[in-house]
């Protein structure tokens, strides 16, 4: 499986800041240590370019970001302080999102160690994402000619609001969406299948709760294949996130991710995992977590068992 891998494109950050991320670093060296990643390869991504960005992004937004004119709000909104490493380190994200799903298309499954920002909107970057990975990704390979239709799952505990908002009303580009009811964003955009969740779900109603939602986004591959798949396996429902307020164990996680990598799998659908978010009050946490989705990921070999 190749692996595509951003953390040492720094994003500088005050230390008071609570982003974990050192995070980045800390799964890339785990997983170039583990023995079930033996065989895997690390790569590091081109850029997003203008070009791809703009299949998303409104231009004057684009400019702001490139030439650091972004408005304090803009900046508050994003939730990062603007430098060139800043630019740098999202084109990097982005264009490793877009790397892994060409790499899905000629192996079945690939990720990016990172990623995930499904709160930019076309026109603005929020909660610490500043362009739109996963439909700059869909979008890029829709133009190439390479897809016709591909769909987001996104598993992230905070609802992705501009995933929904860009790629919205667009039948070859279907959004899924389960997430905190009652947790940021406060304005949800509508995804084509959004199942809010209550404060303090756990395994069980959350894994139910995700079946009802796959049997929905299996009535949408019926009425035109998915030939791709982005999965956003947030670290963030687990019980001891600091922003998540669900209570997923970590087998609950795990079951999880097998579940919606199932679900590709037997529908042939190739799979671009993106890591999404994680804010556990201890990082080995997250990076247990997001080294389990990859595990999982990794022996995904097309066996009933998997």
């Amino acid at each position: 499986m190749k692996l595509f891998y951003t953390d040492h494109f720094e994003l500088p950050l005050p230390e008071s800041h609570r982003f974990p991320m050192d995070k980045y670093r800390r799964l890339r060296r785990h997983v170039a240590t583990a023995e079930v990643h033996r065989q895997d390869v690390l790569l590091v991504p081109p850029a997003a370019t203008d070009e791809q960005l703009l299949l998303c992004h409104d231009g004057g937004y684009l400019e702001r970001v490139k030439f650091g004119t972004l408005t304090g709000r803009e900046i508050r909104r994003i939730g990062f302080p603007w430098s060139e490493k800043m630019v740098e380190r999202s084109r990097r994200s982005t264009g490793a999102t877009i790397a892994a799903c060409r790499a899905a298309l000629d192996d079945g499954i690939s990720a990016n160690l990172a990623g995930g920002t499904h709160h930019a909107f076309a026109d603005a970057g929020e909660g610490y994402c500043v362009f739109n990975d996963a439909a700059v990704a869909i979008r890029t390979l829709q133009a190439e000619r390479l897809i016709r239709r591909a769909c987001v799952i996104d598993l992230d505990v905070h609802q992705g609001n501009g995933t929904a908002s860009i790629l919205q009303g667009d039948w070859t580009a279907i959004t899924l969406s389960l997430h905190g009811a009652k947790n940021f964003p406060l304005r949800k955009i509508p995804s084509d299948i959004d199942r809010p969740l209550a404060d303090g779900t756990d395994d069980s109603t959350y894994l139910d709760a995700l079946e009802e939602a796959l049997e929905r986004l299996e009535t949408e591959h019926q009425r035109g294949a998915f030939e791709l798949a982005i999965y956003l396996a947030g670290a963030d429902p687990f019980e001891g996130d600091r922003l998540g307020r669900m209570c997923l164990t970590k087998s609950g996680l795990a079951e999880r991710d097998r579940r919606a990598m199932r679900w590709c799998r037997d529908r042939s659908i190739p799979i671009a995992v993106a890591m999404s978010g994680g804010y556990a009050r201890d990082i080995d946490d997250i990076v247990s977590i997001h080294a389990a989705t990859l595990r999982i990921a990794s022996t995904f070999c097309g066996r009933p068992e998997c």
